[in-house]
């Protein structure tokens, strides 16, 4: 589902109009909207998992994995991602001492996925969105107009615990700033 407020929903033109401008949404379309938090139970998704082969990827079949850190990025080969990637990469020993497992996630296909991984030597896995309904479920979907390229991972990081809850949530406006692996690792520790 598009965002209903970027004028491309596809939303019904008669929902009710605020004084200045604004649309009244229906509730189940502003809770669709809200972005997971900390205390939220994780949306249940499978997709195609980028692991050197292509597999299917359930969040409940991996929960006893858990703490999982889902890394979103909002596309491989590019410079920032790369640099992401690669320090999740450089700390992975870290994560896994605490008992975490790391996975990427963005809009690319499993087939640039591996691709971008095996480039980079990744030893964890990525997950492809290429229908771009987690990033749209976890309303983290950004537009890069000028490049003409839509619904795209805002860079975003979830920790989950083995029951599916968010026990940390960070998402930047601004694709150029990474998140904090200190304070990621400082939370998987804690659950761990």
């Amino acid at each position: 589902m598009r965002n209903p407020t970027d004028g491309r929903s596809g939303l019904d033109p008669h929902l009710p109009k605020l004084a200045g401008g604004g649309t009244v949404f229906p509730l189940a379309v502003v809770s669709m909207l809200a972005m997971l938090s900390e205390g939220d139970s994780a949306p249940e998704f499978t997709a195609p998992l980028a692991n050197g082969d292509i597999e299917s990827f359930t969040l409940s079949e991996h929960l006893e994995d858990a703490p999982l850190v889902l890394a979103f990025f909002p596309g491989a080969f590019t410079s920032v991602c790369t640099h992401e990637m690669n320090t999740f990469q450089d700390r992975l020993q870290a994560f896994e001492d605490a008992g975490a497992s790391v996975y990427g996630i963005s809009v690319d296909s499993p087939f640039a996925l591996n691709e971008f991984r095996e480039k980079l030597g990744l030893a964890f896995d990525l997950i492809s969105d290429a229908d771009k309904e987690l990033v749209e479920t976890y309303d983290i979907a950004m537009d890069f107009d000028d490049l003409g390229v839509y619904d795209v991972a805002k860079r975003s990081v979830f920790v989950l615990d083995g029951d599916g809850v968010v026990q940390y949530a960070w998402v930047s406006d601004d694709p150029g700033v990474e998140p904090d692996y200190d304070e990621v690792l400082d939370t998987v520790e804690s659950i761990a």
